[in-house]
């Protein structure tokens, strides 16, 4: 999949409404005060970035592929920064961030603990990093087999294999959520994901959020 087809998506009903339901929770659990700097870590295309730029967080975007950065520079405003690196080894230094976000893009990393550490090593106060959920209605649409589309490749994990990569790091108070339990993007799906507890861990993302003890 190219940058732009992949970008595209997130313009459609079903698309915008998975990443602004994604994006919520993550925002609901780091609180971020305008002005806040954040790191999107695997950050593609920028959705995310772009998105969190939208709340006045002075947004930087990561990811190894210096196309899809292209991409994400020529589709966004010269205020946003954009760094080709590597999750496992970033390019910057300690608590170098308020808050450091990753939305389904260490699942494609290998040696994702690395990832993770390198994650809260830089932030300063607050991270959300989210995977595929093995346990999800997603998983069995879209998981098996290697996954398909956009999902190809990709690892999926349980919750408890999450906390397990946090384990002997400095963080203190990690929380497990889930959201995009029904990812179909109906009407009825929409109205399910708003009643619907995220402390339940069945939704397609996983998302561990804490601060940086």
């Amino acid at each position: 999949m190219n940058p732009a087809d992949y970008d595209a998506w997130y313009d459609t009903p079903r698309g915008r409404w998975i990443g602004e339901a994604e994006y919520a929770l993550a925002a609901r659990l780091l609180a971020p005060q305008a002005g806040d700097s954040l790191l999107d870590v695997g950050c593609g295309s920028g959705w995310f970035t772009r998105r969190a730029a939208a709340d006045d967080l002075v947004a930087t975007g990561l990811d190894p592929n210096p196309d899809w950065l292209d991409f994400a520079r020529a589709h966004s405003s010269p205020a946003l920064s954009w760094v080709e690196g590597d999750a496992r080894d970033l390019p910057f230094a300690d608590a170098s961030f308020d808050h450091v976000l990753s939305i389904a893009a260490l699942c494609f990393v290998d040696d994702e603990r690395q990832a993770v550490a390198e994650s809260v090593r830089v932030a300063r106060r607050r991270f959300a990093i989210g995977w595929l959920n093995r346990d999800s209605l997603l998983y069995r649409q879209k998981g098996r087999g290697g996954g398909s589309g956009a999902y190809r490749g990709a690892r999926w994990h349980s919750a408890r294999e999450v906390r397990e990569m946090f384990a002997g790091l400095p963080v203190k108070n990690l929380k497990l959520r889930s959201a995009i339990f029904l990812p179909s993007g109906s009407g009825f799906a929409v109205r399910l994901e708003r009643g619907v507890p995220n402390v339940l861990p069945w939704g397609g993302l996983l998302l561990a959020t804490g601060e940086k003890a």
